[in-house]
């Protein structure tokens, strides 16, 4: 019964009430219970889920079980609490580990930025790599793009059997890794091949042009998606207005522009994307029209608009903005953008009163300033 409806609440993203049911069992819970509790306290992420996850994996946990599912969940779980020493404590203690498991903790240590360890699980790991293997590989070498990462991610690559050559989901991260280490050609020919491309395939070699800084070639592909049947999504015109910010071209930013559904265009990642391109593209007018017109501005709204009137000269103006911005929401881009405004419209006196105010003057809001001195 507590099964069933530990399940239900899952299924219906009521998690806390998972706790809550289990705060009140008279009995022991058994694997399946366990299961369901370890995924609930793992997205919930308090300190109440926290508590009673390690408290269930203290009291309930036997390695000499082979119940692996239950293993994985507690690896997955104490994953995402950050706990990456006890989730390596309980993978080394399995008896039997499969291809779940590695997959588990090679997300986790991606999640947790940990990627040279999710390269060197890979290395030692006893069982064919699946879908999910390739993924999270790919995305660790994406996220490293060292030597290292290029050589592994390359010739897993290379290694790849023809049963995924044509799997989306492993071929956008394949894309993702290839672009990121700027071997734009690979990507291409990867892309060319896929005989199913999605949106988000589309999206991919969109954004690994812009990173590569190839603009045209990003809104080509934008143009491609418009001919087919494609409809595109927040993601692609985002990466879209990317590129325009990279061109600077008016026009180009005026038809991408128009383009966008009006319910995108209320969505704040897609305003700060607008404010920055107008304000690069020249038009600081459209820029502040977008700015006025955010309900709820965050750090990046604000950060890009003082950024805007540097750009374009108003230095008096980014100054005054940056004074309105909270001095507790104040990130390194935030001085930064102030501190080039100021050195665009020579307000040197300006620059060193916002140095000065600076908590904590890490490496480059220093090389800023002195840059603008």
């Amino acid at each position: 019964m507590y099964a069933a409806m530990f399940k239900g609440f899952i299924t219906n993203k009521m998690p806390e009430k998972v706790l809550d049911l289990y705060d009140k069992m008279e009995i022991e819970p058994i694997n399946v219970t366990l299961n369901v509790l370890f995924n609930a306290c793992a997205r919930i992420r308090n300190d109440r889920a926290k508590t009673i996850g390690k408290r269930l994996l203290e009291k309930n946990f036997n390695y000499d079980q082979n119940d692996t599912v239950v293993f994985n969940s507690a690896i997955h779980m104490l994953m995402r609490f950050r706990d990456v020493n006890i989730a390596e404590d309980v993978f080394h203690q399995m008896k039997n580990k499969d291809i779940y498991t590695y997959g588990t903790m090679i997300k986790g240590y991606n999640d947790n930025q940990e990627y040279e360890k999710a390269l060197d699980l890979y290395e030692k790991m006893n069982v064919k790599p699946n879908e999910m293997i390739y993924t999270l590989i790919f995305n660790s070498c994406a996220q490293l793009s060292n030597d290292r990462a290029k050589t592994i991610g390359k010739k897993f690559l290379e290694q790849m059997p023809d049963i995924y050559r044509n799997n989306t989901i492993v071929l956008t991260s394949a894309i993702h890794m290839l672009m990121k280490f700027g071997d734009v050609s690979n990507a291409e020919h990867i892309f060319q091949l896929n005989r199913e491309k999605n949106i988000v395939i589309y999206g991919a070699i969109m954004n690994g042009y812009c990173i590569n800084h190839e603009p045209l070639k990003c809104l080509n592909i934008f143009n491609e998606i418009k001919q087919s049947n494609l409809v595109p999504d927040e993601i692609v015109f985002n990466i879209a207005i990317s590129a325009c910010s990279q061109i600077g071209i008016l026009s180009r930013c005026q038809t991408v522009a128009d383009q966008i559904p009006v319910h995108m265009q209320r969505q704040l990642f897609i305003q700060n994307a607008l404010i920055n391109m107008w304000g690069k593209s020249g038009s600081f007018v459209k820029a502040q029209q977008i700015f006025e017109s955010v309900s709820n501005p965050n750090i990046i709204t604000y950060n890009s608009m003082i950024n805007v009137y540097g750009l374009n000269g108003m230095g008096s103006e980014a100054i005054e903005l940056f004074k309105h911005v909270p001095t507790n929401e104040r990130d390194d881009i935030s001085y930064i953008c102030a501190l080039n405004a100021c050195s665009h419209s020579g307000l040197l006196a300006e620059a060193r009163i916002i140095f000065n105010q600076v908590p904590t003057k890490t490496e480059k809001i220093i090389t800023t300033m002195v840059f603008n001195l």
